[in-house]
């Protein structure tokens, strides 16, 4: 389990529940998606507005369903980029009911750096890394 030094508090959404009246999977991609934007954000890699400026794709997503989320619960989303490769960035997470810290999910994505206005990868820019890393405590990969 990778240690999380960001973490992302979540709306349990009405909107977010399913038939059978639990948080539906497609909800909790979107809190992954969420605490991404939040992350980069954080570390100042983008300002939130400037899609095309944003520079990753998502390439792969999976996630572990531990326990179901309810309506009004309180959690959280914990974060960390586990590895930097060439192009690409893989991260962890952990979504989290927030008074017993038990998870209720785990996922993993991978993200490609992506120029958008030429359609094509690039190389994982030497700013990024360094953000990362300075704010992972260290290389990742």
């Amino acid at each position: 389990m990778p240690s999380f030094r960001f973490v992302h508090p979540i709306e349990v959404r009405y909107a977010d529940l399913d038939p059978q009246r639990h948080v539906n999977n497609v909800a909790v991609f979107a809190y992954l998606e969420t605490t991404r934007a939040e992350y980069l954000q954080h570390l100042g890699l983008w300002d939130g507005s400037d899609f095309d400026s944003i520079g990753i794709i998502l390439a792969e997503a999976s996630c572990r369903y531990l326990a179901p989320i309810a309506y009004g619960q309180r959690i959280e989303v914990a974060m960390a980029v586990t590895r930097i490769g060439g192009k690409s960035l893989t991260l962890d997470y952990a979504v989290r009911d927030v008074p017993s810290g038990a998870d209720l999910a785990t996922a993993r994505t991978i993200l490609v750096a992506y120029d958008y206005r030429m359609g094509t990868s690039i190389a994982v820019p030497d700013a990024w890394r360094k953000a990362i890393e300075d704010f992972e405590g260290g290389k990742t990969g």
